[in-house]
């Protein structure tokens, strides 16, 4: 066999090789648009954003929410859990503003739900947002009144009268600025004898009967009936409070994060907060 004829033979097998190779490659990568590599399909995975899933969470997520979210939130916590084996969702219940200087003052935390956009806004200035945070419910206040509404109230301007001793929300608390908006929509000035840093600890002079009433959000008399009544009156229409949830830019579980968020916007969440009676934006 001549050299040349060698030659020809070799480059031929090598072509073919090389040929080989390259439509292998090519069905590896390619399966209908669908990646198949483990490494792409990890990168799938954690962002959901290729598929369209929520990122898979896990482990501890950490919710700062306001004290009004109290029951309806653990309630969403526990299912959240049980959709979602391997995660344990913790809660630091408060004052919506007192819950934003923690965060911006660096508290572990990887989700907020605030009771007021105003308060969210300290925190998205600050950059501790990740990404615009979405209103989920509106909540209007109401009058809290012990049981049977023994001082006879009927509105705000019976709060005023003589001898009965109101608590309030301090102003910086979303249910305080509200209570304010409220009061001068009616045209009063009332003189509360206590301020309090969250709605339940107004609400919690009602039931121990160390005030005649408390302005405070329909949702708290409704999850508190068997202790307390509520009046409602015209003027909370003017004083609706709009509430928005965000994942945390430095969330330490961010993949908890937003999944507990997407949880929380969904319409399963939705049935549980308008059953406790939270408004739907």
């Amino acid at each position: 066999m001549s050299t040349r004829t060698i030659a020809t033979r070799r480059f031929a097998v090598a072509a073919a090789a090389v040929l080989a190779l390259s439509l292998g490659v090519t069905a590896c990568g390619s399966d209908g648009g669908k990646s198949t590599g483990s490494a792409s399909g990890a990168t799938t995975a954690s962002s959901g954003a290729s598929d369209g899933n929520a990122p898979k969470a896990t482990g501890d997520i950490t919710v700062f929410a306001a004290a009004s979210l109290k029951e309806t939130f653990t309630d969403l916590g526990k299912k959240f859990e049980a959709a979602n084996p391997g995660t344990k969702v913790k809660f630091n219940f408060g004052g919506s503003s007192s819950l934003a200087t923690s965060i911006n003052s660096g508290a572990p935390a990887d989700v907020f739900a605030a009771a007021s956009p105003a308060t969210m806004k300290t925190v998205s200035d600050a950059g501790g947002a990740d990404g615009a945070p979405k209103t989920f419910v509106r909540n209007t206040l109401t009058i809290a009144v012990p049981k049977g509404n023994p001082k006879h109230i009927a509105g705000l301007k019976d709060l005023t009268g003589s001898g009965v001793k109101v608590a309030l929300c301090a102003k910086e608390v979303p249910c305080g600025a509200a209570a304010q908006t409220a009061l001068k929509a009616a045209g009063l000035d009332l003189t509360p004898v206590t301020l309090e840093q969250d709605v339940k600890g107004a609400l919690t002079k009602v039931e121990l009967g160390e005030v005649d009433a408390s302005l405070v959000y329909r949702t708290d008399v409704r999850s508190d009936a068997a202790k307390i009544d509520g009046v409602d009156f015209p003027e909370a229409d003017k004083a609706v409070n709009d509430y928005p949830i965000a994942a945390l830019a430095k969330a330490p579980n961010k993949n908890g994060a937003a999944a507990f968020v997407a949880y929380v916007r969904s319409p399963e969440a939705a049935q549980v907060l308008t059953a406790a009676g939270f408004q739907t934006p």
